[in-house]
């Protein structure tokens, strides 16, 4: 089937992406500028959620050695569907894909009221983040998985206002050897790069350090982890170092006609914050479908998860309790 991303949908949703960067930073600038005179002054990066989103979608059914994912001609739809459902929870199968996710958490506190006294858990913080998974067959022993995530960001500011910027860019590549039997695995470096447009949504840092992904797939399941760690290793002297791990584990129940049910956390901890403080360890799940538009496969989702533990700054919470996280992702199998 031979597969096209439709130009007016995609073009839509990545419109609505570049919309963040609208100019409305210089106000916020403004009206803070009596609380942080230098944006090294205050670190905002734990209240960015910039990290790997939920995992890539791929049709990789059990044991077939993380071959390339194709669909099969006169294949039904209802089959169709439900091999790519499957398929859609391995971050590091053989399958292009472009995962589009959004994820907003209402209630969020701009600062500690230690930098501004009026400050209160009013606002939303939304990330977008446009994840691009490109696999390359080197051998029939070899795949190279590449993942980009590319988060736009609006932050929470002073009185009311927000900040509207591309955050640090995060690619990843991953090593993954053909296996038989139900597991798959990939190991390679991640590197963040401090590329946001406004410095106060940067680390202002060039980290980088290892990643490892498990899968299990079996019958009606998939299952596994993400885990990475970076330090920082260049940058901006006056910005504080990186260190910050992250661990994604993912559960995966698939249902007939392309339904599924998913978790899919992402636990963060940064390891620079005094007390063992930085921890985020959300819980939640949701449901996800996918299904064919005119000929392009989509997988979509939708999922919430209560914010258990949340990183301190100035000894307060900032974050809200609850993060919705919604994802569109297109699927492109190889086949005709």
């Amino acid at each position: 089937m031979t597969l096209r991303l439709r130009g007016s949908f995609g073009l839509a949703w990545l419109l609505g992406c570049a919309s963040l960067l609208a100019p409305s930073v210089a106000e916020a600038q403004d009206k803070a500028q009596f609380l942080v005179s230098d944006p090294g002054d205050f670190d905002f990066t734990p209240l960015v959620h910039s990290e790997i989103a939920q995992a890539a979608a791929d049709d990789q059914p059990p044991g077939t050695d993380n071959q390339p994912v194709t669909v099969t001609p006169g294949e039904s739809t209802a089959a169709e569907e439900g091999s790519l459902a499957k398929a859609a929870q391995n971050p590091i199968a053989s399958l292009i894909s472009l995962p589009i996710q959004w994820n907003s958490t209402p209630n969020t506190q701009w600062a500690p009221n230690l930098l501004d006294p009026k400050a209160k858990q009013n606002q939303t913080q939304n990330v977008v983040n446009v994840q691009p998974v490109v696999p390359f067959k080197v051998s029939d022993d070899l795949t190279l998985v590449t993942r980009t995530i590319v988060p736009f960001i609006s932050q929470p500011w002073a009185q009311g206002t927000s900040i509207q910027a591309l955050g640090d860019i995060n690619p990843s590549v991953f090593i993954v050897p053909t296996l038989k039997g139900n597991f798959t695995v990939g190991v390679g470096p991640t590197v963040v790069l401090p590329t946001a447009t406004d410095s106060r949504l940067s680390s202002g840092k060039w980290s980088a350090g290892p990643s490892a992904v498990l899968v299990y797939t079996k019958g009606k399941i998939v299952a596994g982890g993400l885990i990475n760690n970076v330090w920082s290793f260049a940058g901006d002297g006056k910005r504080n170092d990186v260190n910050k791990m992250l661990i994604q584990p993912f559960l995966n129940y698939n249902l007939p006609k392309g339904w599924y049910l998913t978790s899919s956390p992402i636990i963060t901890a940064n390891w620079n914050t005094p007390d063992n403080k930085g921890w985020t360890v959300p819980v939640g799940a949701g449901f996800g479908r996918v299904f064919v538009l005119g000929k392009q496969p989509i997988n979509a989702s939708l999922s919430a998860y209560y914010n258990a533990i949340k990183p301190e700054v100035a000894g307060e919470t900032l974050m809200g309790d609850w993060t919705l996280r919604a994802q569109v992702q297109f699927l492109f199998p190889t086949g005709g």
